[in-house]
């Protein structure tokens, strides 16, 4: 299975059962202390108070001065907060330490060994291509997330890059075809088919709950736009679990998506599902949903991971529609 989606399925573990019991047994508040600064960074980090992620960062440093995977994953966090408030100097500082951290960790172990080090070597990454851009130089940010990219390649992190690649340089584009290994319902087209249709990608997972929060706002588009030329397609993948982290085959998993999971989620028949990871990897979708819209000559205008409201969508979407002259 590959590697991130393992990941995916581990946070929904508290971060005390992820410690080793041996390791608890013989010193429980070091790995307790060490589990909670990674918190609390990055809570502080999605507050926008890079000051308390700096704090809760350097007090446990001042205790726990030696290299572990959650110290790096905590480092990288205040790398994070940091581009969160545009303070590149520090973003740059905590990033590159993040980045130097991981590669040290690295001699000694596989990257996806642990969850930590994956978590703070793409968000170092990350975070340093982003530090490139925001000073004017694009190319050199792409540069290095194709060197990274290239190098974590097969990895859990490699979506990741590529999703950071594709903001960079995918809107304007060309769409790339989309892979259609397996479906569910009727056969999608595609993307060449469809051009002189509008098509807006869902790129979804059956676990994810903010892409069955997206659902009513794809719903209200279709219903306002697709009879005016829009096509909604929702590329999935499968990731080797189905209902309540049970393992399963292809075929299984296959079976759950157009039986079990139809029943409790229907997926709607104005949306064409192919179903492959290659789709995943060349769109760098390591956040669900992802969205993706085409225009009529198949060119991209809108390349964004996460969710948007229908006032957001519906604002991109209508000018497409526009007669054209």
């Amino acid at each position: 299975m590959y590697a991130v989606d393992m990941y995916r399925r581990v946070f929904s573990v508290t971060a005390l059962a992820l410690l080793p019991a041996l390791l608890l047994a013989q010193n429980p508040k070091k790995y307790v202390a060490s589990a909670h600064v990674v918190s609390q960074v990055r809570r502080a980090a999605w507050a926008n108070d890079l000051p308390a992620a700096e704090k809760a960062l350097a007090d446990y440093r001042a205790q726990h001065p030696e290299l572990t995977p959650d110290l790096v994953e905590a480092i990288s966090w205040a790398g994070r907060g940091a581009s969160f408030v545009k303070n590149w100097e520090k973003a740059e500082l905590y990033a590159k330490q993040a980045f130097d951290g991981s590669q040290k960790l690295l001699e000694n172990r596989k990257l996806d060994d642990d969850k930590s080090v994956p978590i703070a070597l793409g968000a170092a990454i990350e975070v340093l291509a982003a530090v490139k851009d925001a000073r004017g130089d694009r190319a050199g940010a792409l540069e290095f997330l194709n060197e990274q990219h290239e190098r974590y390649k097969g990895t859990s992190i490699e979506t990741r890059i590529q999703k950071n690649i594709l903001l960079l340089s995918l809107e304007g584009k060309p769409a790339p075809a989309i892979a259609m290994e397996r479906w569910i319902g009727e056969k999608p087209k595609a993307l060449a088919e469809l051009k002189g249709k509008v098509v807006l990608l869902f790129f979804w997972a059956h676990w994810c709950g903010d892409c069955k929060a997206e659902m009513p706002v794809l719903a209200r588009i279709q219903q306002d736009f697709g009879g005016k030329g829009l096509t909604i397609v929702g590329p999935t993948q499968l990731y080797g679990y189905i209902d309540h982290g049970k393992d399963a085959t292809p075929d299984q998993e296959m079976a759950y998506l157009q039986n079990e999971y139809q029943k409790q989620h229907p997926i709607p028949a104005w949306m064409r599902v192919p179903v492959s990871q290659e789709n995943f990897l060349k769109f760098g979708v390591s956040t669900t949903p992802t969205l993706m819209l085409v225009d009529r000559r198949g060119i991209v205008r809108l390349y964004h991971p996460g969710n948007l409201s229908y006032e957001e969508l519906a604002a991109k979407i209508a000018p497409l529609l526009e007669p054209r002259t």
